[in-house]
């Protein structure tokens, strides 16, 4: 083992252009997304909250490199050391705030250099070398120039890349198999008229299914679940993550609720998420930024997080949106002021048998994904480091896969 620069360990340390690059225009052809650093979560590129590009863009934006499988995308700034890896069929380019690493061929192994950047020793290499009186960023010598630990020979990169890679793997199928979930829920919600403009012989007030910010008891804990505004995502179905902390105040929720985003731009970008994490009883608290939805007694618990993604509900709050530029943001009457179909009470019904099943799922492998992931937070150090041999990781991973 050799101890090199991180330049030598790969082909190409490319910097964006530090600018952001413009949203495709409506109706104009998607070449690819941009990747900024809230793209960048848990080690894992996130297109879901992605800024489409148009081609001219996506051209521009990668005239110095155009970025490919196996590459690795490193956040400078704000925060600095975020580590995301291209997989197949990903085009994107590089927004503000991120380098490109493209790994030497037959030297560095791309997943080896991936969880390589995510151990806790370079970790601590990128922070120390960050600098800057109000937010701390690398420039881009210090990161080609970083002194870096010794490294294995590519042969046993690969074996700890695929030891590693196995348990994201895993992570990867039961995300694909949730989203798979969500998509077909989202077509039987559909199937139920909700999102067609009410009719005359049809409509109701949305609030005769879901009522909005319901009145909710202090919670008991000393320090009860905190959600802020940044553990909820684009388009998923549950909170992906939330810390335990004792704030003053904040909006109060229960489980089978729904946190809608109600400030901009986090309205328009679609932030909601169902809270299923907590237990029956328990009260949470939240960011006074969001809206809680809960479905009434005798309507699925899930409809709220359906409706709360409804296109043409979103459009209505958006369009209630008041105050300052950059600073808007809808109220929770508003928002309720909304008409809909009164939708079959056997396709209601039906609906929520799904719903309940299919998010009951959803949680118990999103809950296998944060042990995998804990796992691998557990063994990459260990590794890394060569205090533990690939042949006795690869019998514990097996045994957790």
């Amino acid at each position: 083992m050799t101890q090199l620069t991180l330049a030598d360990l790969c082909e190409l340390v490319v910097d964006c252009k530090n600018r952001t690059p413009p949203e495709a225009s409506p109706g104009e052809e998607i070449a690819g997304f941009s990747i900024g650093t809230p793209n960048i979560i848990d080690g894992r590129i996130r297109l879901s909250d992605a800024k489409p590009v148009g081609r001219e863009t996506f051209d521009i934006w990668t005239a110095r490199a155009v970025p490919q499988a196996g590459d690795i995308i490193l956040t400078r700034e704000a925060p600095v050391g975020r580590v995301g890896r291209i997989e197949e069929g990903m085009r994107i380019c590089l927004g503000q705030r991120t380098m490109l690493l493209r790994p030497k061929e037959q030297r560095t192994d791309s997943r080896f250099l991936h969880y390589f950047l995510l151990s806790p020793t370079v970790q601590d290499l990128l922070h120390s070398q960050a600098s800057g009186s109000t937010v701390a960023h690398l420039r881009v010598a210090q990161v080609r120039d970083l002194r870096i630990p010794a490294v294995p020979e590519f042969a046993e990169q690969r074996r700890i890349g695929a030891v590693l890679g196995a348990l994201d793997d895993k992570i990867a199928v039961n995300e694909r198999i949730a989203t798979t979930y969500e998509k077909l829920l989202q077509c039987r919600y559909t199937e139920l008229g909700l999102a067609d403009e009410p009719t005359a012989e049809r409509a109701v007030p949305v609030t005769d299914l879901v009522t909005f910010n319901p009145k909710v008891a202090k919670p008991s804990a000393d320090e009860p679940v905190y959600v802020d505004m940044a553990a909820l995502q684009t388009g998923r179905a549950s909170v992906p993550a939330w810390t335990r902390r004792a704030p003053k105040s904040g909006t109060r929720f229960m489980n089978g609720d729904t946190l809608l985003a109600r400030i901009t731009p986090c309205l328009e970008n679609g932030k909601t998420g169902y809270v299923d994490f907590m237990e029956d009883g328990e009260v949470g608290l939240g960011s006074t930024e969001f809206i809680v939805m809960r479905s009434l007694p005798g309507v699925p618990r899930e409809l709220s997080f359906f409706l709360a993604r409804d296109s043409r509900f979103r459009a209505h709050a958006i369009r209630n949106m008041a105050g300052t530029s950059g600073r808007q943001r809808v109220s929770a009457a508003d928002a309720a002021n909304y008409e809909v179909n009164r939708p079959d009470a056997d396709a209601l019904a039906a609906f929520g048998r799904e719903a309940s099943a299919a998010f009951a799922h959803m949680k118990s492998l999103q809950a296998e994904s944060r042990t995998l992931d804990t796992l691998r937070a557990t063994l990459l150090p260990q590794l890394t480091s060569g205090r533990l041999r690939v042949k006795d990781a690869e019998k514990i991973v097996e045994d957790a896969t």
